[in-house]
């Protein structure tokens, strides 16, 4: 089995905390190799009876803006579903074909089609830092510019608009509210804060927040950015989806074009290089997220056995004590005795039983070779 067939990701966990196009990033990250954590931080709440978009509307209908952005297909769909209900779906119709009007990418403009309305540009990126650069570009200095929300305030967007002069009125189709069941994102959560997972993807900045408040909830806020901070990856979609985290000093990665392909690309780049590589007994090993990979051959290791794997190769070629690697095991207790189990189970899973040496009376160390020995005896 080569890591060419197990795909860049084989060995990494990824968790992915989106409700919309969740199946599909899951699949991309799957077909590439990965394990997959899906834990929907969000749920999409329609408010087609909600007081403030009937008011939103009824204003655009009797004072023209001059843009209108559509960001979202199922967003704008319900803006329109929504006026037919309240009997001023023409009147919101007759107005839309008045104006300049945006749509955010392919799926929106399908779905302006769809309500008989020809859009004026849209980008094929999907990207709204596009939108925003035809905006400012165009000028916006005493506009009036309606946005039809994702559900988030848009931060920075909006904030731009009104930088630029602009007057922005948010149409708030439907809203994102936490998950009716918390249990897959409390997996989640847990597998981030014990290192289980390697990266995290986010494709919305309401996801984040909500993974964040969480935390906060559940009193593992500190643990959490521990975490992202220093071991596992936060990948999201683009610089607005990063902004919750980013506030927290947690530096993201962020793909150039604001979608899920190239977000999974970064994912392939980015996890292996972060991989830990020793030449250890005539073989390269690369240590990934839950597997080894001992030149070609990918080994699925179980957790207990990478907690001693990665507490050997931290000190490459050097001792490691029973009783220290005792501390690196998850819940192990106190006889030394669980570490000499463990060590059996991974020398089974490796397959190569020579890559540790018992070193008698002292611990275990990673059998180094001895090329590599000089470069790591003083660090």
């Amino acid at each position: 089995m080569n890591d060419t067939q197990n795909g860049p990701l084989a060995g990494f966990t990824v968790g992915v905390t989106a409700a919309r196009r969740a199946d599909e990033l899951g699949a991309l990250l799957q077909r590439r190799g990965a394990a997959v954590l899906h834990a929907p931080a969000l749920r999409i709440v329609p408010v087609a009876d909600d007081s403030e978009l009937l008011a939103a509307t009824k204003e655009l209908i009797a004072n023209a803006p001059d843009v209108v952005v559509a960001t979202t297909a199922i967003g704008f769909r319900g803006w329109v579903e929504a006026a037919d209900g309240w009997g001023i779906g023409e009147d919101l119709l007759a107005r839309l074909r008045g104006v300049e009007l945006l749509a955010r990418g392919p799926k929106v403009k399908g779905a302006v089609r769809a309500a008989g309305l020809t859009e004026e540009w849209s980008p094929a990126s999907e990207s709204m830092a596009e939108v925003l650069d035809r905006l400012l570009a165009e000028g916006v200095d005493g506009r009036r510019v309606a946005i039809q929300l994702h559900g988030d305030p848009l931060p920075g967007f909006v904030e731009a608009l009104r930088a630029g002069g602009a007057e922005v009125v948010g149409v708030p189709v439907y809203r994102w509210m936490p998950p009716e069941d918390v249990a897959p994102l409390d997996r989640l959560l847990d597998a981030t804060v014990s290192r289980s997972l390697d990266a995290v993807s986010f494709t919305s900045a309401p996801a984040a927040a909500s993974l964040l408040s969480r935390a906060e909830h559940r009193r593992l806020l500190p643990e959490l950015l521990d975490a992202l901070r220093h071991d596992v990856l936060s990948a999201c979609v683009g610089p607005v989806t990063a902004l919750p985290l980013q506030a927290h000093g947690i530096d993201t990665s962020q793909p150039e074009r604001f979608r899920l392909g190239p977000l999974v690309q970064l994912l392939c780049l980015e996890l292996p290089s972060r991989a830990r590589t020793l030449p250890v007994a005539g073989h390269r090993v690369e240590i990934r997220g839950h597997a080894v990979l001992i030149d070609d051959t990918l080994r699925p290791v179980p957790p207990a056995g990478m907690s001693l794997l990665r507490a050997l190769a931290r000190r490459p070629g050097w001792v490691v004590a029973r009783s220290e690697l005792l501390r690196a095991l998850p819940g192990a207790g106190r006889d030394e005795h669980a570490v000499e189990t463990a060590m059996a189970r991974l020398r089974t899973a490796l397959g190569a039983p020579k890559l540790i040496q018992t070193v008698v009376k002292r611990g275990y160390r990673l059998a180094l070779d001895p090329a590599a020995d000089a470069k790591y005896a003083d660090s």
